[in-house]
Parts: structure tokens; C-alpha cells; sequence
């Protein structure tokens, strides 16, 4: 009779799979928890101990690390020598290993693990038997998904051997023990970028497990998923939950990570703010006294624009702000919180996705991604990583040892308030960016252009097509000005205040040209760059 051992964390589907191996006439063997399960069905088991003959000992951390299970899982039938080898010894072959591991990943996630905790979850014998049932997965089914066990089931019964289904389950063992693996020393590392802001690991390893399959990609003809990072505690995009609407695509996700992202250094403020995007960058930024003062002024920054766009606010959605939401095409709306008389208006648009973390207090770790931590963006051929950048909250730029006024004008207190807004807001803005303020909203952006001048000039152009008075505005410029030109035209476009990073060669001359046109100039000493 064939030997089948099964080591389980996950029950789903256990009694069913061994009854049905036993059925067929496999001798079951098992090990603590899978084979009390198994005896309380009264399902025929053999407990390890049993087929080893050597108890299970340090609290059960030691139970399948025997040559009596590995010799069974690594023997190939065809090799004479491993037939002899087990004869000599008067061991068994065994022919499907079942087995998924501790659960790891949901005890670290727990807000009160202990270090204690997670080492007693790092599994070593389940990896170690499912290592080696893959690896003679010719004459071993490795199975680590109870999904699997029809599938194994039907080629038992089939009169001819399967070899693609054996690949496929030994690739799948591979890939899991790998996944796992990666999350252990993703937990005992914690993050390097923590501890040294600018510390990258020389190995990088990212664990990942699909959250979703999306219809297509970018574009119809491309296949895409949404993969989610396997940590301690959900962050960014799976931290939060749709409440209505179409199924997210490709497109939505990565709008909700750019609306993420515009949205942090606001969390917090005593201000409400409101960001508008398109296509994964600001149209419209805004703070007010209110939801619904922030939602109109971000949304006369660029309304022709904000047609299809996704919506993110720093503070729940009121009635007075659904009714608002409901005049415009929306795809997306994110959000810490909704009234019910809000949601039950946004919710009579049956294609509208409305998003939210499960509770308003956990709204910052949704965001919490672009904190700390590192981030990893693909490219051909591979990976580039970085570490993940502080957002520039308004009310701590005047704290900076870094920021100084360059210019011989001093700002005026509603200057600052302004140049906080707009740097602020222009770190979101895809590069080469200028954003154009007054009073809290963004007014005008430039965004994505290939020279610093042109993006002044964009952002001049739509703030006039949405007829807006270019007078006392303050711009904020991502990066320096590499020449005057863009300070020249900035001044021809009614800017008074200008905040940047500075650091050009040629920094004397904006400086110069700031103070010939009587302007403020605020330099940040950081630039904000976003490719």
C-alpha cells in the first residue's frame, strides 16, 4: 500500500482528501493536530512517530526531521541503488506529501506578536518535506494547496502518469516555501530603510500574494494582476476596502496609489484637503475649512479635467460633498469615512468605486507605504528599488533647517501659508512639475513636461482656460531652475513667491531674476522629483 503523509495547517478539505485516499488504498500517515482531525473523522491514520520510530520531541519542533520521512520522499522506484538503499534499511517510499505550513504571516500580523511569537511560526519541517516531494516530484505528488486535491485525485485514478500536473505542483511548492521564506526575513530584518534612511539590502527580497486578477492591463490586450505585499500589517491599497461599485482595473489602482500619495502630507492637518487626479497626477489640490470648501476649490483648479478622474480626501465625505460628487463623472473616491446619507447618494451611481480603510482611525496606514520602508517599481529586465521618501507636511516647512529665504523680499505670513500649501502639493505631481497657488488650491499645474520653462508655461495655460485670475500666486517647482527663463516667465504669469529645492549652477541667476521682479524665493534644500 502507498504511503501518503499529510501535515496540515490548513484543515480545508482534510477529512474529505484523506478518506479519499484511503479509499483508493493509501496508508495514511500524519502527524499532531492533522492526525487527531483525521482520527476524530475516523479516518484510518499512522502517526509519524510510528512510521519513524522516534517520538516527536522539544514540543513537537522535532517530528518529520527523520531519514525514515526524507529517505521516503527523496527514493526514485528507477534508481537500483535507492531501492537497495531502503531495502537495507527497511524503509518505505512515500508517494504524496500534503502539507501547508505554520501560519507565519498571520501571527506577525497580529498588533500584539511578540518576537517569541514568530520564531515558534517559523516552520522548518513542512518546508523541508515539501522542498523534497518537489524535488522527486516524478514519483512524489507535493501538494501545499488543498485546492490541489481533486486535481491529485483524478491522476490517481487516470491509467497514465501525468508529468505537466506533477510540474506544475512542484513549481507551485517552490514558489510557496519561497514566498515564505521571503516573509520570515522580511519580519527578522524589519526595515532597513528605518534604520538608515538610506540603507538598501544587498539581497532584496519582496514576498508577494495575488490580491486579484484584473481583466486587462493597461490596455485590453494586456494581462494583469494586483499582487499585495505579504507584511505584518496590510499598507497602501490592500489596507483599504471597496464599498461599491465596478471591480478596480489595472488603470484605478494605480490612480488610487498616485492619490495616495498626493493625499499624505495632509493627513493630520487641521485642515481638510482634497486632491482631483488624472491618469496617476494631481489636476486639483485644495485645503479648506471644510470637505466640501476643499472638494470646490480643488475641483476649479481644472474641471474639465477632473471628468473621469479618481477623488481622495483627508476627512470623511459629508451629504453636502456626495451631492457635489454626484454632478461629475468619477471612477474612483477614497476617503477616511463617509456619512450614510453620503454614501447612500454616491452609492445611486452604480459604476463608482467608493473606497475606505476598514476604520477611520486606520486611514494613515493606508498611506503608511510612502513613509517608510522601501519601494520597488519594475523595469525591463529587472527591479529598480529606492527607499520610500517623508512627505512634506505644510506645517513643518517652516521648522526645516534646510528651508531659507533666498530672496531679498521676505515673505508675508499669507505667503507662507501658500508656499507650505504648494510644496506640499507640487511633491505629487509627475516631473518635470510646477503647480501655481493661492489661498489654499492649486490653480494651475504643469506636469510631465520635458523642460522646467515649458511646465511653467502649462501650468500658466490652465490656469487661464479655467478662468483664473493670475495675480499674487505662488508657484512650487519640484526641482531647480537649471536657468532664469523659467523664473522670467513664472514672473510674466503673475507669480509672487516661489518655493524650489535649489542646488542649480546657475541658482544666482533665479535668485537675481526673483529679486529684479520683486518676488519671493524660498528655497527647500530637497528636491521632490517623481519620474
Amino acid at each position: 500500500m502507498p504511503y501518503a503523509l499529510l501535515s496540515v495547517s490548513d484543515k480545508t478539505g482534510l477529512v474529505e482528501f484523506g478518506t479519499a485516499l484511503v479509499d483508493r488504498g493509501w496508508t495514511l500517515l500524519s502527524t499532531g493536530g492533522t492526525a487527531r482531525v483525521l482520527r476524530e473523522a475516523d479516518v484510518p491514520v499512522t502517526p509519524i512517530a510510528d512510521f519513524t520510530k522516534f517520538p516527536e520531541i522539544l514540543s513537537g519542533r522535532v517530528k518529520t526531521l527523520h531519514p525514515a520521512v526524507h529517505a521516503g520522499l527523496l527514493a526514485r522506484p528507477s534508481v537500483e541503488q535507492d531501492v537497495r538503499d531502503l531495502e537495507r534499511h527497511g524503509l518505505s517510499a512515500i508517494g504524496l506529501v500534503a502539507v501547508n505550513l505554520y501560519p507565519f504571516r498571520e501571527t506577525v500580523a497580529r498588533p500584539d506578536a511578540t518576537l517569541a511569537d514568530a520564531l515558534e511560526q517559523i516552520d522548518i519541517g513542512g518546508p523541508t518535506m515539501l522542498r523534497a516531494s518537489a524535488k522527486n516530484h516524478p514519483f512524489v505528488f507535493p501538494i501545499c494547496d488543498p485546492d490541489d486535491y481533486g486535481r491529485v485525485l483524478g491522476a490517481i485514478d487516470s491509467e497514465e502518469d501525468d508529468p505537466d500536473l506533477r510540474r506544475q505542483l512542484a513549481a507551485k511548492v517552490f514558489t510557496h516555501t519561497a514566498t515564505y521564506d521571503a516573509a520570515v526575513a522580511g519580519y527578522l530584518r524589519g526595515s532597513d530603510a528605518e534604520a538608515d534612511g538610506m540603507s538598501l539590502p544587498e539581497e532584496f527580497l519582496l514576498s508577494l500574494v495575488r490580491a486579484q486578477e484584473l481583466r486587462y492591463g493597461e490596455n485590453p490586450d494586456q494581462a494583469a494582476a494586483f499582487y499585495r505585499i505579504a507584511s505584518r500589517q496590510p499598507e497602501g491599497i490592500p489596507a483599504l476596502r471597496q464599498l461599491h461599485g465596478k471591480e478596480l482595473s489595472y488603470n484605478n489602482i494605480l490612480d488610487v496609489d498616485g492619490a495616495l500619495l498626493a493625499i499624505a502630507p495632509f493627513l493630520g492637518e487641521e485642515s481638510a484637503a482634497c486632491v482631483i487626479l488624472k491618469h496617476t497626477t494631481p489636476c486639483g489640490l485644495a485645503v479648506g475649512r471644510s470637505v466640501a470648501e476643499a472638494y470646490r476649490k480643488a475641483l476649479a483648479s481644472d474641471p474639465v479635467s477632473a471628468f473621469g478622474s479618481t477623488v481622495i480626501f483627508s476627512q470623511p465625505v459629508t451629504e453636502a460633498v456626495a451631492e457635489e460628487l454626484a454632478k461629475l463623472f468619477v471612477e474612483c473616491i477614497v476617503a477616511p469615512g463617509y456619512a450614510a446619507a453620503a454614501l447612500r447618494i454616491l452609492q445611486e451611481k452604480p459604476s463608482i468605486r467608493i473606497l475606505s480603510p476598514a476604520n477611520e482611525a486606520r486611514f494613515g496606514t493606508a498611506v503608511g507605504q510612502i513613509a517608510t520602508g522601501l519601494d520597488a517599481r519594475g523595469v525591463s529586465g529587472g527591479v529598480l528599488v529606492q527607499t520610500t521618501p517623508q512627505p512634506a507636511r505644510p506645517s513643518q516647512l517652516r521648522e526645516s533647517a534646510d528651508v531659507r529665504v533666498v530672496s531679498r523680499r521676505e515673505p508675508t505670513e499669507e505667503d507662507w501659508a501658500d508656499l507650505a500649501f504648494a510644496w506640499a502639493a507640487v511633491q505629487s505631481v509627475k516631473s518635470n512639475a510646477i503647480l501655481l497657488a493661492r489661498d489654499g488650491a492649486s490653480i494651475g499645474i504643469g506636469a510631465g513636461q520635458m523642460s522646467r520653462v515649458d511646465a511653467v508655461q502649462l501650468a500658466e495655460k490652465k490656469a487661464r482656460d479655467a478662468g483664473h485670475t493670475l495675480a499674487a500666486v505662488t508657484l512650487a517647482s519640484d526641482a531647480f531652475f537649471p536657468f532664469r527663463d523659467g523664473v522670467d516667465a513664472a514672473a510674466r504669469a503673475g507669480v509672487t513667491a516661489i518655493i524650489q529645492p535649489g542646488g542649480s549652477k546657475r541658482d544666482d541667476e533665479a535668485i537675481t531674476a526673483a529679486d529684479e521682479h520683486g518676488m519671493v524665493m524660498v528655497f527647500t534644500g530637497r528636491r521632490t522629483f517623481r519620474h
